[in-house]
């Protein structure tokens, strides 16, 4: 493996998330915090709590999940789309780069630097509301595999899309509706029956519910079937990405 050439690729994605500071950390930290004010104290102090639980508290691994999802995919997807659009995609090309070290390096990158956000807007959490983190470890497991995972699908959405706009079809038609259709602002308990079987179609319900277990020990599933349907999404990103490489397609501006 170049490892020389991974890691150049690695630390120019991670300056280039320091020198646009207020669009990759300071932009998403904000609009969480806004989360935070309307739903945690306005509306959460007439709400009584979720499964023993505040419901200010009861909404933060949701809203973590939340920024966690859209900005794995955003990081990743402008990675590998901007040296296409710019042209410089073919210096990656000419190099001696292996598939699987672009792959390695852009999706680390992303998920690196998702994985920091959703810390930083964790620890701002604590600004607002009263925050436990019981299994911290599971946390930080949830944490660094939904990262990867939906870096890796960004970099899928960044190597298919022929524009910016195609670059937020996925995050903001797709992402962001079954995110808050998927138990970020309320536990599917609450649902009436019919609506609960619903809610568990929506794969983002295992992510958010497995998260907030490692918070609280609350969650809408069982664990195993959260860890199990975690591994299966990385695992079915995996596939996608091998199987467009493996298919001989090109990375081309």
């Amino acid at each position: 493996m170049n490892l020389h050439a991974v890691r150049a690729i690695y630390r120019f994605e991670m300056a280039r998330a320091w020198r646009t500071l207020m669009q990759s950390i300071i932009s998403p930290v904000l609009s969480t915090s806004l989360y935070f004010i309307v739903f945690g104290a306005a509306i959460g102090s007439r709400i009584p709590e979720v499964g023993g639980v505040s419901y200010g508290a009861f909404i933060v691994p949701g809203l973590v999940m939340l920024s966690l999802l859209t900005q794995s995919i955003s990081n990743a997807s402008f990675g590998i789309y901007f040296p296409k659009f710019t042209g410089t995609i073919y210096e990656l090309l000419s190099a001696p780069v292996s598939t699987f070290e672009i792959v390695l390096s852009y999706v680390g990158a992303a998920a690196t630097k998702s994985v920091l956000l959703g810390l930083i807007i964790l620890a701002t959490a604590w600004l607002f509301v009263p925050v436990r983190v019981e299994h911290p470890v599971w946390m930080l497991l949830f944490l660094v595999l939904t990262a990867v995972t939906f870096s890796l699908l960004g970099f899928i959405i960044g190597i298919w899309a022929d524009g910016f706009e195609k670059l937020q079809v996925v995050p903001m038609l797709i992402v962001t509706p079954l995110t808050f259709l998927g138990g970020s602002f309320y536990s599917i308990d609450m649902l009436p029956p019919f609506w609960q079987n619903v809610a568990l179609l929506n794969p983002v319900v295992y992510l958010i519910s497995g998260f907030r277990w490692s918070f609280y020990g609350v969650a809408d599933v069982g664990l195993a079937l959260s860890v199990g349907m975690t591994l299966a999404f990385l695992v079915a990103s995996l596939g996608v990405v091998a199987w467009i490489f493996r298919t001989g397609y090109r990375l081309k501006a």
